[in-house]
C-alpha cells in the first residue's frame, strides 16, 4: 500500500482522509498546510499527495508547482469544495495527477489514490532497481515497496524479521539489506537452523571449548563470533528450540556470547536478520516460541511477496533463468515462445520463485532447438500444469457469446458482444480476486468504464 501525504488546513477533513485511506492499508501523514507539506516530503518517503487547492498562505496549486520542481514523478491529486473550469486546467497544466471536486465519493477518491500508486511505482525505472539490487530481479509495485523498505532499513542496526513462503527469496533480500548497511564489508553469516542437529545447535552458534563433550577435541569459535561486527543471518527462526530460544534472547539482551563448556563471557556486535516461513504469531500461541524473543527479531518486520502475488515480475525472472542456464548448461536458448510464457503465467507457483527456476533449468536442459516451447516445460512431478485456454475449446465460458450457431442469430449481433463483454469482465473480476483497479488494467478500459458496465450488467 501507499504512503500517502494529506494537506488540508481543515482538521475535520485531514482526519476524514486519514481515517478513510488507513482502513485501505495506506500509510497516511497529514499537514495544515503547503509550507508543512513540504517538511514532511523533506523528511519521508510519499508515494502520493493529495492536497486541498484553498488553503491560507501556499495554496494547493503552488504546493503542486514547487514539488513537481523538485519531483517531477510524484503524483499530486488536488482537491476543492469550490470547483472551477480554470482551476481544473491550471491544476491538470502544472502537471496535477487528478483533479476532484468536493464533495466527492467516497470509492473515487480511493481507486484516484490507487491509480496514482501504481503510476508512481511504475515510473521507477527496472534498469535503476537492477543496478541497486542486483541479485533480486523484478520491477512489480510489490517489489518496488520491498526494495524502498530494504533502502530505508538497511543503514540502521535494527534487527529485521523476514517472513514469506518457501522460495520466495528471503536470503537474498536479507544479503541486500547487509549490502547496503554501515557494516556491508563486515561478515554476512547465513545459518539455516532446520539444518543444524538439536543436540550441536548450542556449539553451532555460540561455539565451545575443547574437552566441554565428547568430540570437543578443539575450540570452536561458533558462527555468532564469525558474524561480529557484520551480520548473522537466522533463516528458519520457528525450528528453533526453546532451550536455544532462550540462549538467543540472552544474546540479543546481553549482546553476549559464551561458548559451551567455557566460564567467560565476549562481547559481540552482531546485527541479527531473521527469516521464517511460518506464522509466528501462531506458534506463540501454541507455545512452540517465545513471545519475548519475537518481540527482539521483528524491530523491523519484512514480508516478501509470493510469485503469485507478483506474476508482472514472471517475464523478467524467466529471462534472468533462461541466461543463466544457457550459459551454464552450453545452450543457445534466450527466447521463450509466447504460448510457453503464457503456461507459467497461469500457473500458481506453489514453490514461488524457487520453482519457476527449477522449471527454466529442467526447460533449457530439455529443449533440442533455440527457444523454450511449452512442451519443455515441465511442473511438480513431471506434469503439465495450468495450459491457457484454447481459444477454439467450446467449453470457455468467454467464448461462448451464444449457446449454439442458431442462438448466436437468433439474439443478433449487439446481444451477442454484449454477452461476450459481460462474461469477459465477470472473468477478469474473479481473476483479479475482485480488484477494479487491475481488472481495468488488463481489460485496457479506463476505472470509470469499467465501473459503469460493472453496473450496467448487474456483476456488482
Amino acid at each position: 500500500m501507499a504512503s500517502v501525504l494529506i494537506v488540508d488546513d481543515e482538521r475535520s477533513m485531514r482526519d476524514f482522509l486519514k481515517i478513510l485511506l488507513e482502513k485501505e492499508g495506506h500509510e497516511v501523514n497529514t499537514a495544515d498546510s503547503g509550507s508543512s507539506a513540504l517538511i514532511t516530503l523533506e523528511k519521508k518517503s510519499i508515494d502520493v499527495v493529495v492536497s486541498d487547492i484553498r488553503m491560507p498562505g501556499m495554496t494547493g496549486i503552488e504546493l503542486l508547482e514547487t514539488v513537481k520542481e523538485q519531483s517531477p514523478e510524484l503524483p499530486i491529486i488536488l482537491i476543492t469544495a469550490f470547483a472551477s473550469p480554470d482551476d481544473a486546467v491550471l491544476a491538470m497544466k502544472n502537471g496535477a495527477f487528478d483533479y476532484i471536486s468536493k464533495p466527492f465519493n467516497v470509492d473515487e477518491i480511493k481507486s484516484v489514490i490507487e491509480s496514482a500508486t501504481n503510476k508512481n511505482i511504475h515510473t521507477q525505472k527496472p534498469q535503476e532497481l537492477s543496478a541497486t539490487f542486483p541479485n533480486i530481479i523484478g520491477n512489480s509495485r510489490e517489489m518496488v515497496k520491498i526494495f524502498d523498505m530494504i533502502r530505508r532499513v538497511a543503514p540502521t542496526p535494527a534487527n529485521v524479521l523476514i517472513f514469506g513462503e518457501s522460495g520466495t527469496g528471503k536470503e537474498l533480500v536479507a544479503q541486500a539489506i547487509h549490502d547496503h548497511s554501515k557494516v556491508s564489508s563486515s561478515n554476512f553469516v547465513p545459518i539455516t537452523c532446520s539444518a543444524i542437529p538439536e543436540d550441536l545447535m548450542e556449539s553451532e552458534l555460540f561455539g565451545h571449548v575443547k574437552g566441554s563433550f565428547t568430540g570437543a577435541i578443539n575450540d570452536k569459535s561458533g558462527l555468532f563470533n564469525e558474524a561480529d561486527n557484520g551480520t548473522a543471518f537466522l533463516d528458519e527462526i520457528g525450528e528453533l528450540t526453546p532451550i536455544i530460544q532462550t540462549k538467543l534472547l540472552r544474546v540479543l539482551q546481553e549482546r553476549e556470547i559464551k561458548p559451551v563448556g567455557g566460564n567467560l563471557t565476549k562481547k559481540i556486535n552482531v546485527r541479527i536478520i531473521a527469516a521464517t516461513n511460518k506464522i509466528l504469531e501462531e506458534e506463540i500461541r501454541a507455545g512452540r516460541f517465545r513471545e519475548d524473543l519475537f518481540f527482539r527479531l521483528a524491530v523491523v518486520p519484512l514480508r516478501v511477496p509470493s510469485l503469485r502475488e507478483r506474476k508482472d515480475d514472471v517475464p523478467l525472472l524467466v529471462d534472468h533463468f533462461l541466461k543463466k542456464y544457457s550459459r551454464r548448461l552450453g545452450k543457445e536458448i534466450q527466447e521463450i515462445s509466447s504460448y510457453a510464457l503464457q503456461v507459467l503465467m497461469n500457473y500458481n507457483f506453489p514453490g514461488n520463485v524457487r520453482e519457476l527456476e527449477n522449471i527454466i533449468e529442467r526447460g533449457v536442459a530439455l529443449e533440442s532447438s533455440n527457444i523454450i516451447l511449452p512442451e519443455s516445460l515441465t511442473f511438480a512431478g513431471g506434469l503439465k500444469e495450468s495450459q491457457p485456454e484454447s481459444s477454439t475449446n467450446s467449453s470457455n465460458p468467454l467464448m461462448q457469446a451464444a449457446e449454439s450457431e442458431e442462438e448466436l442469430y437468433d439474439i443478433g449481433i449487439e446481444k451477442v458482444i454484449a454477452n461476450l463483454e459481460k462474461r469477459l469482465i465477470s472473468h477478469t473480476l474473479t481473476k483479479t480476486n475482485n480488484s477494479k483497479m487491475k481488472a481495468a488494467e488488463l481489460l485496457q478500459i479506463s476505472f470509470r468504464s469499467l465501473r459503469y458496465k460493472i453496473k450496467k450488467y448487474g456483476l456488482s
